[in-house]
Order: C-alpha cells, then sequence, then structure tokens
C-alpha cells in the first residue's frame, strides 16, 4: 500500500480521523505521542492529500493576472493568447479565473497598466515584459507581493524568483547564424536588418544578435564573412533602397519581420539573397512558400501561452514543485517543411 486514507490513518493510530486531520493541516493542538505516531504511519505508508478534491470542495477560485501587449493586430502576440485561452479553458473546472491587463507598444501605456496590475490582487501573474528598463523596475515592486510570476517570450531576469517559459534567444541566434554558414564556399557579406518599433524593447532582440555573432566567433575556419548593420524603424520602411542590399549574399532579420525585407527585395527582382527571421506569421509565411524567405525558426508562442498558465496551475492549484525555466525547442521551418495544421 503506498496511499492511505485519513480514515486509515486514525484507525492505525487509534485516533479520531478529526485528529488525524488537525495534525496533517497543523491545525488545534495534539499530545506529542499521537503526532509522533500519525507521522510514522504517514512516512511508512506515504499519504498524500488530494488537493484538487480539496480545492473544488472549497470552491476555492485562483485568480492569475495576464500582462501582455495588446494583440488585435499582432498575429505573433494574438497566438500567445490563444494559448493562454486554451490553458484556461481546460483547468477552468479547477477555479482558475483569468484577469487580463493589456498595455500598447509604448512606455507611457506600459507605466498606466504597471499601476493597475501593482493594484490588482491575485495568486500569480503571467508577464510578457517588452519594455525591459521598466519591466525590471516593475518586477522588483512587483516582489513585494511575493507572489509567483512566469515570463514569457522574454527572460529579463536572472534571479530565481520568477521563472520563464520561451525561447533560449541567445540559442536562437546562434542558431541563425549556423544556418547562414551553411553551403557557403565564397566570400559572403551578411546583412543583420533591423526593423524596430519606435521604442526597441527587450534583450531578445539583442540576446538574438549576439548568438548570431557568436557563431562565427567560435568557428574561425569561417573567415570568408563579412558582417554589416542596417536599423530602420518601423514608420520610416518607406526609405529603403537598393543601395542597402548591394553586394549582399544573406540577411538575418532578427524579429518576426523579415516579410518586409523580403517584399521588398520581391517588389525590386533582387534574387539570390538568403533571408533568415522568425515566426510563423502569415506575411512570413507567404514569402517562405514563394522562395524569398529561407529560413523561419519558429518559437511557438501558442505553447509558450499555454505553458505559462500550466505553470502557474502546477505552482500554486497542484502545489507542485515547477521547473523554473521551460525552453520552447526552436523549430527551423522550410516552404518544404511548413504544415499550417501543426501550427
Amino acid at each position: 500500500m503506498n496511499i492511505i486514507t485519513i480514515k486509515k490513518i486514525a484507525e492505525l493510530a487509534n485516533v479520531s480521523p478529526g485528529t488525524v486531520d488537525r495534525i496533517i493541516h497543523n491545525r488545534g493542538q495534539a499530545a506529542q505521542e499521537t503526532v509522533d505516531k500519525v507521522n510514522a504511519i504517514i512516512e511508512e505508508f506515504g499519504y498524500k492529500r488530494n488537493i484538487l478534491a480539496s480545492n473544488l470542495a472549497l470552491n476555492k477560485k485562483f485568480h492569475f493576472a495576464v500582462f501582455l501587449p495588446k494583440y488585435e493586430k499582432l498575429e505573433y502576440w494574438r497566438s500567445q493568447v490563444e494559448g493562454i485561452e486554451k490553458a484556461a479553458l481546460e483547468f477552468s473546472k479547477f477555479g482558475i479565473v483569468l484577469d487580463y491587463f493589456f498595455y500598447d507598444f509604448n512606455a507611457a501605456s506600459f507605466k498606466e497598466s504597471v499601476k493597475k496590475v501593482l493594484e490588482f490582487d491575485c495568486d500569480g501573474l503571467l508577464f510578457a515584459p517588452i519594455f525591459y528598463e521598466d519591466s525590471v523596475q516593475f518586477l522588483n515592486e512587483y516582489k513585494k507581493k511575493n507572489i509567483p510570476v512566469v515570463m514569457i517570450d522574454s527572460n529579463i531576469s536572472n534571479e530565481d524568483d520568477h521563472a520563464y517559459v520561451g525561447q533560449d534567444a541567445f540559442q536562437s541566434g546562434y542558431l541563425a547564424g549556423r544556418l547562414i554558414s551553411f553551403a557557403v564556399k565564397n566570400e559572403r557579406h551578411v546583412l543583420i536588418f533591423k526593423i524596430t518599433r519606435e521604442i526597441e524593447s527587450t534583450s531578445v532582440y539583442l540576446q538574438r544578435i549576439d548568438g548570431f555573432y557568436s557563431f562565427f566567433k567560435g568557428n574561425e575556419e569561417l573567415t570568408n564573412f563579412k558582417f554589416s548593420e542596417v536599423t530602420i524603424k518601423d514608420s520610416g520602411i518607406d526609405q529603403m533602397n537598393l543601395e542597402m542590399f548591394s553586394g549582399i549574399s544573406s540577411i538575418f532579420v532578427p524579429n518576426s519581420r523579415a516579410y518586409i525585407v523580403a517584399r521588398f527585395l520581391e517588389q525590386n527582382h533582387i534574387k539570390g539573397i538568403r533571408i533568415i527571421g522568425y515566426d510563423l506569421l502569415n506575411e512570413n509565411i507567404e514569402y517562405l512558400n514563394k522562395g524569398v524567405i529561407d529560413f523561419l525558426i519558429n518559437q511557438r508562442p501558442e505553447s509558450q501561452g499555454y505553458m505559462g498558465i500550466n505553470y502557474l496551475y502546477k505552482k500554486l492549484v497542484l502545489q507542485e514543485d515547477v521547473e523554473r525555466t521551460h525552453y520552447i525547442p526552436l523549430e527551423i521551418i522550410l516552404k518544404e517543411n511548413y504544415f499550417p495544421a501543426r501550427r
């Protein structure tokens, strides 16, 4: 027997079930001799409280705050929310309730939402830290609540206080470097094309670029590569010109905007340039299928959202010990192996 009930423990200890319950849950007092006897039986037979049954009996609710960028016009974040809602539906019968806090892609909106999240009482927080410095400040303040936090998309904390579900950004950049290097014999000029929002925000972006360069630094035999960088804002993509791509053989776009570069190349009939980017956005898939984009590194945003809620569910509802870091496997997508059903 490796599972035992309170009633059976009471019989073996020759005490009432109420006494056993008080000892297990540290409610009230009992003679030390009785406590020792009950604990010895528990250790021998292995009692484990049915946490789910207890929560259901008490009709207990667990409120999780979800703090994310607005997703209506952003396919990547819409996929994150789809994963979150999938988990919420699956775990709703166990008392999980989600409360959403969305912010625009600007620092003022983020700071306004921070105030609301700090004032909101909940059991756990799912957080996507887009604005790096403001997010660090927010997490330092939120730490006072002593509430579990799990981050998705970007891991900005090296402390053990917070969990993370998402890509290994440095490793994904390293992978992009390897993909660029395949089947290259002659000298190659690689352009790192950075298309940023008005405020480029997370450490993910920089970690990917660091990982990319690290691949070439760690493979000294790859001396036939040279690199250059171009940075433009979302609002300035009309500033793209043919000169930017003169002599370029490969392009690394360290975010989900590879389709912007691909569209420009197609419109200007520029061929023979290898493009590597991120995420299975519809626009990226279009140019992947056309053969303009060669590789997409998929970080499975829907899985990130789902696993983030799953972490809080295991941590708070099941009261399990959960690994704080869960890296989502990086998928290399080509037009030959892309299947919409697998998204």
